[in-house]
């Protein structure tokens, strides 16, 4: 009677029991176009950022506050920045430039 206990509970944990192992493949690619063609410049007081339609442009002061934010609308802008005189870090997306304004 045992020895047929046994073997049931055997059979039931073979067949159900058997863990499946399933495997699939995946090929993930990812591009990152956002260095590509952004170029930040300063001339004076005007921030000219060129290649980042849609970015927003933001612009600390040297101690890490946000002293503006600005949405880029077209590929092409120029910004008054009314700052004060000094050294600022833009950045546009991911990114990142240091400017000083004379």
């Amino acid at each position: 009677m045992i020895k047929r206990i046994l073997l049931v509970s055997m059979a039931m944990v073979l067949l159900f029991g058997t863990p499946t192992i399933s495997r699939a493949e995946s090929a993930i690619e990812i591009i990152d176009n956002e260095f590509q063609n952004i170029t930040i410049s300063v001339q004076e007081s005007v921030l000219h950022i060129s290649g980042a339609n849609g970015q927003v442009v933001q612009i600390y002061n040297v101690a890490g506050v946000m002293v503006k934010s600005i949405k880029v609308e077209g590929n092409d802008r120029r910004i008054e920045l009314n700052l004060n005189k000094g050294c600022y870090i833009v950045k546009v997306g991911k990114v990142v430039r240091k400017i000083s304004i004379k």
